[in-house]
């Protein structure tokens, strides 16, 4: 009975028993026995988790590593991965490079070997990056170089600097709208700081000689500045902060911190140890100095596969009363925010993993760089020097907007920073959440400044964050702009951002988290699933046409009998002076839409069905396109963003053609509202996305042409610019047109208004604002063909000159677009 209960149940288990009846009963007798992994495992795990414990110290941790890879350097396999994964994590994760180089330093004093063959990797692969034009990478390395500077022969990785300097004068030489030679100044200047944080003094007066130069280069505004700057304020306005390139504000705050002894007191000196390990920090400074094998730099650079353009300085936490982020005068500024949004863009695989390394921000930098995590804002004005009142938070959540809001276009989707922004403020929402929200407003006060493509990715993104959240805001603090004309900027902005909102879920849901002043905005139609078909109502011209085609497409009826009741409308509409091929495509583009308004797929399937016949509609006049536009614009007026997407769809089947959408946008709806349009988000969604259609097909079609096998003639290329030039003249002149007011809809409305001039002022500034997205969208695009055209002729003159060799395969073709880009802005 005592066995019974101290096997806790009356339940049998032979498994057990069987263990307890074996016969040498070494199942049940004494530990597990332990197993440890292979030395180049333990490496690899500590390696890849430096740094990311703050509890532990950055001195224990380095010897640590360093020490175990010595201790087992016999291991072939130990030493080769050990070199690749330091190089790997130096592109990878820049933010441990500096504790990546005091690894390697420490172990130099034991194993000196390992930092020759380090090295030897490490300049090949830089020249394999110039090459290719991969500066980012080419930057990283050269930073790993940098902080390995103390323990190189000479002058270290100063020549390789020295060189990188002379090509971009030559660059710049041959052209002032180069962007090449701006690239490598700004990964001189960026790599300047890690080599003076590993010796301050030794090495002053040249990276003093090498600051000289750059600023023949860093110091002059680059022509295409213009065509990125974030804000683009009316006149007699101002920008919210002054606008500065980085490359400028990097050799300021650089000759600031030369003036200062370079103390660089935002950087890790993980190599330097405590006191007590003074025997170490001896051996580390005396230990075996390597050459660096020279880096040859070819005559020719490409810019390679990311278009390069000038950057500017954003931030959404300017002029606050209490800095959260370092000043700007403070190369701290600079330094976090390069080593931020590189992680950002590297990582883009990952974004659970890029907002682990935002939200632990602090861990990577000096000790009392950032102030403590999470703390309040109101907390930090009562934060004294010597403490840092900058809140890692405001820093890692500025890093990202900078990205989401670059022009001219973000390296990668704008969802992805959208995806970042979101996981960071799951994983710390007491530490993110306030400090979007701060950011939110300032974006919000200032969205009537921004750039109108700025503005629009920030609606974008401002719905789709709450989307994640409840759909919850403080939107009373708002509220007094609801009451605002619907051309006014923050009422434009409600407006399009609660129908976003409804596009990622439905309208009662979003009615119910406003506020009551808000609820008009949200009429009744919207509430419906499916919108009401107005042939259903006799007083409406052609409802009996109207029901019985709806009848015949609903059982899919040949067109036989379609073409009876659509003769039967041409000949109603001609007995009231109509033109009869408009109202018969109105009546069946309207009927198709209703028969189809169940999902996007039965829409497709009903148009898939109907095509022959909305093809030959829409290729009989510009007036019957127009009226199918018109048709799909009425029949989802409730829910634009289901109207943008069929007639995306119409544009991929050829029924509607790009000019047709911009022409219906712009001028025929524009006309009808008086201007009233150009402040609808939809409006603008739909010009922008069919632009965007256009010109990917014309770069499809450039990339295909440099291609050894390639069977694209001179004709279609030349047919596909010219169509993406006609359709940017013809942006351009309409928007001109309500730009400067010219526009006879514009005229008359300003005479019969007694608020005309402020309608006037304001269909104005909607046209200016236009007008600056699509003439930088063309200037891009016409940059793309010269250097496309370019790479044709490079490709095929190496093809005649050695006509043996095997063709390669191209790359990315993206190089640099800076002279056409600037020819195109003249």
């Amino acid at each position: 009975m005592a066995d019974y209960d101290r096997r806790g149940g009356g339940g049998y288990n032979p498994k057990k028993r069987r263990y307890r009846d074996d016969d040498d009963g070494d199942r049940r007798g004494g530990p597990r026995r332990r197993f440890d992994a292979p030395p180049h495992v333990r490496v690899r795990k500590q390696l890849l988790a430096i740094a990311e414990n703050p509890m532990r110290p950055w001195h224990e941790e380095v010897q640590s590593i360093a020490n175990l890879f010595t201790d087992n350097w016999d291991d072939e396999l130990l030493r080769t991965n050990f070199v690749d994964l330091v190089l790997q994590l130096a592109v990878e994760q820049p933010m441990k490079t500096p504790f990546l180089a005091a690894v390697v330093l420490v172990a130099n004093t034991n194993k000196p070997q390992i930092v020759d063959m380090l090295l030897a990797k490490l300049t090949s692969t830089i020249e394999t990056k110039i090459a290719e034009g991969d500066w980012r990478d080419v930057k990283l390395y050269l930073k790993l170089a940098g902080c390995l500077q103390s323990c190189l022969e000479g002058d270290g990785v100063f020549p390789v600097l020295e060189e990188l300097f002379s090509r971009a004068v030559d660059l710049q030489t041959a052209s002032s709208e180069d962007t090449i030679g701006t690239e490598l100044v700004k990964i001189i200047l960026l790599t300047l700081p890690y080599v003076m944080v590993t010796g301050p003094t030794q090495w002053q007066q040249k990276a003093a000689d090498l600051m000289e130069k750059t600023e023949i280069i860093a110091g002059e505004a680059h022509p295409l500045q213009a065509l990125i700057e974030p804000y683009h304020p009316e006149a007699g306005d101002q920008s919210p902060v002054a606008s500065q390139s980085c490359i400028s504000l990097l050799q300021t705050q650089l000759q600031n911190e030369a003036n200062n002894g370079w103390a660089l007191s935002c950087l890790p000196r993980p190599w330097e140890l405590p006191v007590e390990e003074v025997e170490q920090q001896e051996k580390i400074a005396n230990a075996e100095k390597h050459t660096l094998p020279p880096i040859a730099i070819p005559q020719t650079v490409v810019a390679g596969p990311r278009p390069l353009f000038p950057e500017i300085y954003f931030s959404v936490y300017a002029n606050q009363d209490v800095e959260s982020t370092p000043p700007l005068t403070n190369i701290a500024a600079s330094l976090i925010r390069d080593a931020l949004v590189d992680t950002i863009n590297v990582l883009n695989f990952n974004r659970n993993v890029t907002a682990r390394f935002l939200i632990e921000l602090d861990c990577y930098f000096a000790p009392r760089t950032f102030a403590a995590r999470a703390t309040p804002f109101d907390k930090i004005s009562e934060i004294e020097p010597p403490k840092s009142s900058w809140k890692p938070e405001d820093v890692a959540v500025d890093a990202v907007f900078s990205q989401l809001f670059s022009l001219p276009n973000p390296e990668h989707k704008l969802v992805y920073y959208h995806a970042v922004l979101t996981e960071a403020c799951k994983l710390a929402p007491a530490a993110i959440a306030p400090s979007l929200g701060r950011a939110i407003r300032f974006l919000y006060r200032n969205s009537h400044r921004m750039d109108l493509e700025l503005s629009n990715r920030f609606m974008d993104w401002f719905s789709h964050h709450l989307s994640n959240f409840g759909f919850t805001w403080k939107w009373t603090e708002w509220v007094d702009n609801v009451y605002l004309s619907n051309l006014h900027p923050d009422k434009a902005f409600i407006m399009g951002a609660i129908d976003k909102e409804i596009r990622l879920s439905f309208a009662q849901r979003i009615k119910n988290t406003l506020p009551e002043p808000y609820q008009s905005l949200i009429g009744p139609e919207k509430e419906k699933d499916v919108p009401d078909f107005k042939f259903a109502d006799d007083k409406t011209p052609f409802a009996a046409e109207g029901k019985e085609i709806a009848a015949l497409l609903r059982r899919k009826a040949p067109e036989e009998e379609i073409e009876p009741v659509i003769e039967r409308i041409h000949s109603l509409a001609l007995d009231n002076n109509l033109d009869p091929l408009v109202a018969s495509t109105d009546v069946f583009v309207t009927s198709v839409l209703h028969v189809g308004s169940k999902s996007l797929s039965h829409v497709l399937a009903a148009i898939e069905r109907t095509k022959e016949r909305l093809t030959d509609a829409g290729a009989t006049s510009e007036a019957a396109r127009t009226q199918i536009i018109s048709s799909v614009m009425e029949y989802w007026s409730a829910h634009p963003g289901v109207a943008i997407a069929i007639i995306e769809k119409l544009l991929n089947y050829s029924i509607l053609t790009p000019q047709a959408v911009i022409n219906w946008a712009i001028t025929t709806y524009a006309g009808a509202t008086r201007g009233e349009a150009l402040a609808r988000g939809f409006v603008y969604e739909m010009v922008f996305n069919t632009v965007v259609k256009v010109t990917s097909r014309l770069r499809q079609v450039l990339q295909k042409a440099t291609l050894p096998e390639a069977m694209i003639d001179d004709e279609t290329i030349e047919a596909e610019i010219n169509g993406m030039r006609s359709l940017f003249r013809a942006i351009e002149d309409a928007l001109f047109a309500w730009a400067t007011g010219s526009k006879d809809e514009l005229i008359e409305a300003s005479d019969s208004l007694a608020e005309g001039d402020e309608t006037e002022k304001l269909v104005k500034r909607w046209g200016e604002r236009w007008l600056r997205v699509f003439k930088r969208r063309a200037a891009i695009e016409e940059a793309f063909i010269v250097e496309a055209r370019k790479e044709r002729e490079r490709k095929a003159a190496a093809a005649a000159a050695e006509p043996a060799a095997a063709p390669t395969q191209m790359d990315d073709m993206i190089v640099d677009s800076g002279d056409a880009a600037a020819e195109a802005t003249a």
